[in-house]
């Protein structure tokens, strides 16, 4: 490691050896170790008081030296909460209380960030200490206390007139916001006392501290903020969410219903993609909050996102048959409205795969199994594309589907099947009548011709003649 003896005794606290070493003329007892440690940083840092007070006795001790990480004993004191080593050192006036290390950090912010409130006490008591100093992201002592959640700091710092409580880090985000997003309640009821307190600050991204309390989930700082009378409970950030949007999107039902029950707040508010809180419950599967959203007068549960996509929409593609089952219980939810892409719930969900989600839609009334996409495409073209024999079978059964339907490309459900090599799904559909197995797509091809360049031989002989043609063309 490259210490001295005099590093090594201080390190582990071996006094006697220590006043030894520094009874010989040729020792220096500020010489670092190859991390620019020096016996008096070994010391303080390993909880050695003994052999701090003895080497801060010799005259050619240095007391605030560096090391190659910036720090200094005091610094390395305050962040092991060693309260006698500092007051040690705060003794010294050749000791600056506010060097911050290669981070920024100074002894008063290390300590405040790891709560050694006594050390916090000892630091504030210095005139010259700088209870505003912040790091190099911009983040504050009472920042620091209030991530963590430590009551005492905040409100030692709190006490000090020259303390902004509203002073934001690099990403603008303010003591409070910090406080409220990890739920610390008893920091955030000290900050919302302060007189000069904002409680609706946005950080960069347009976030507040409701915001990211609702996202969290946190109720009882939620509570706090909305009995604040300069609050917007409705505020977006920069992506058009809002505390609902945000608590919804997490599935947080109890701030859901706080902020429900507010009047100033829109149910139907969308964000920048145009997906409401409906929206994002349902695709995220939160059956309680989208219970809750379809409880109030004004919710509007079919209006389309960006994409064109209800929630009804969102919940099939992701799944969701608790969501799916709610909103199809609405009889203003229209079970066939397509996307952008003219894709309906049905399409989506058997596109994804989700077999129950389907059934549950074809059970609806007033749905149409044989509704296209922009491409042509209907639900029993997908589900005969992807082999999924059940839904092929509950489609067919069904009396109003066309089995012989063919896309833009005049690929029908029985040349899906055999593109993909899906025998099971082929036998399905040349059970029906209304299924030509010769009808050719854009580029003159059957189902048999393509079973036969693809060299399925199971599928060939389910399409062999008399019952198709086998010309293949070029």
């Amino acid at each position: 490691m490259g210490n001295t003896p005099l590093a090594w005794a201080a390190m582990n606290g071996h006094e006697e050896v220590v006043k030894l070493l520094l009874g010989r003329d040729a020792i220096d007892p500020n010489k670092p170790d190859e991390e620019g440690q020096t016996p008096l940083m070994l010391a303080a840092w390993n909880r050695h008081e003994g052999v701090v007070k003895i080497l801060l006795g010799r005259d050619s001790i240095n007391p605030d030296k560096p090391d190659d990480d910036g720090k200094k004993p005091l610094y390395l004191a305050a962040r092991n909460s060693q309260e006698g080593v500092v007051e040690m050192l705060l003794g010294r006036d050749d000791v600056d209380p506010n060097t911050p290390d290669n981070h920024g950090q100074s002894p008063l912010y290390v300590s405040a960030r790891y709560g050694h409130e006594g050390v916090v006490e000892m630091l504030l008591g210095r005139d010259d200490t700088d209870p505003n100093a912040p790091d190099y992201h911009g983040q504050t002592p009472l920042c620091c206390a209030a991530i963590n959640g430590y009551e005492g700091v905040v409100e030692m710092l709190l006490g000090r007139d020259d303390v902004d409580p509203n002073t934001p880090d690099e990403d603008g985000q303010t003591p409070l916001y910090f406080a409220a997003g990890n739920g610390h309640e008893g920091v955030v009821e000290m900050l919302l006392a302060q007189d000069d307190i904002d409680p609706d600050t946005q950080d960069n991204h347009g976030q507040t501290p409701l915001c990211c309390a609702a996202r969290n989930g946190h109720e009882g700082v939620v509570e706090m903020l909305l009995r604040q009378d300069d609050i917007d409970p409705d505020t977006p950030d920069d992506y058009g969410q809002t505390p609902l949007y945000c608590a919804a999107s997490n599935g947080h039902e109890g701030v859901v219903e706080m902020l429900l029950g507010r009047d100033d707040v829109n149910p139907n508010a969308p964000d920048d993609d145009g997906q409401t809180p409906l929206h994002s419950a349902a695709r995220d599967g939160h059956e309680g909050v989208v219970e809750m959203l379809l409880g109030q007068d004004e919710i509007e549960p079919d209006t389309p996102d960006g994409h064109g996509q209800t929630p009804l929409c969102c919940a099939a593609i992701y799944g969701h048959e608790g969501a799916v089952n709610l909103l199809l219980g609405r009889n203003d939810v229209d079970p066939n409205k397509p996307d952008n892409q003219g894709q309906t719930a049905l399409l989506l969900a058997i596109e994804a795969g989700y077999e129950e989600v389907a059934q549950i839609l074809l059970g609806r009334e007033g749905i149409d199994p044989n509704k296209a996409d922009k491409k042509g495409q209907t639900a029993l073209l997908r589900a005969a594309g992807y082999g999924n024999e059940e839904l092929v079978n509950m489609l067919l059964e069904r009396g109003d589907i066309t089995p012989d339907i063919s896309d833009m490309d005049g690929q029908t459900p029985l040349y899906r099947a055999a593109l993909h090599g899906y025998e099971d799904v082929v036998r399905i559909l040349l059970r029906w009548d209304e299924v030509n197995p010769d009808n050719p797509n854009k580029c003159r091809q059957t189902a048999l011709s393509l079973a036969v360049r693809n060299g399925g031989t199971h599928t060939i002989a389910l399409l062999q003649p008399p019952t198709a043609a086998t010309h293949c063309p070029d």
